[in-house]
């Protein structure tokens, strides 16, 4: 069955995956399995397939934003994925955590306007356990500051007449802010799904912390390099204990 807007068949879509917002990071990611294969480039959409450890693994961006990355989200679960990872990048609340650390999101604040749509304001977007605690402990096996805890996920990058809700986010626990977290576990609560997401910091959303924002560094870059790893070990992992 053709998935309309990622343009790929249900047939070559396996039950693992990797979501990312950038094309040219699912390349990267991509790069990094073996034998991967291009499946299709619709839109925003760039969807690729490969292997590690004998799983095989499809890896899709889905662009910036709640609204079109639930569409990657939901049409990946049609096409059959049971498992999904999201690799992306964020803005830190705190200075633990500067530019080049990996922060493994447990939940995320719900400060999109997607998923107000699908269930009730009180509801939570929370990772599975499982996904979490695997791609936690691949993390940690790379250098640098690894940690886990909630983010927030926001609809708004540049400032507008209204005041970012940064600062209450981070009194109350948060680690970073990114864009597309929550709808990526509300939707896979709704479908029956797990799913787990790892970012990489790359800039302080803190105005008191805020420095001219670059996400361009070697810092970042090795982040991203170590997350993507992070990300494929874990699929690994977690397929290898589904098949004990």
């Amino acid at each position: 069955m053709l998935m309309p807007i990622l343009q790929v068949n249900s047939e070559d879509i396996p039950e693992y995956a990797i979501v990312c917002g950038d094309p040219k990071r699912a390349a990267a990611i991509a790069a990094k399995l073996d034998q991967p294969r291009e499946l299709a480039f619709s839109r925003e959409y760039r969807s690729f397939v490969g292997t590690k450890g004998g799983v095989a693994i499809a890896v899709v961006s889905h662009g910036v934003g709640s609204p079109g990355a639930a569409v990657c989200f939901e049409e990946l679960i049609r096409a059959g994925v049971k498992t999904l990872i999201r690799v992306g990048t964020a803005g830190s609340y705190s200075a633990d955590h500067p530019a080049g650390s990996l922060i493994v999101s447990t939940a995320a604040v719900r400060t999109d306007g997607l998923t107000r749509q699908l269930v009730p304001e009180t509801f939570p977007a929370v990772a599975d356990s499982a996904v979490t605690e695997a791609l936690y402990h691949a993390a940690r096996q790379g250098d640098g500051i690894v940690s886990k805890g909630i983010t927030v996920t926001l609809d708004v990058f540049f400032n507008g007449v209204e005041e970012f809700p940064h600062r209450k986010f981070k009194q109350a626990g948060a680690l970073a802010v990114e864009m597309e977290i929550s709808a990526l576990y509300i939707i896979a609560s709704l479908r029956g799904v797990r799913a787990g997401a790892i970012v990489a910091i790359d800039g302080y959303a803190d105005a008191d912390l805020a420095a001219e924002y670059d996400p361009h560094t070697t810092a970042v870059a090795d982040a991203v390099q170590r997350e993507m790893d992070a990300a494929i070990a874990a699929l690994v992992a977690l397929a290898g204990q589904e098949h004990v």
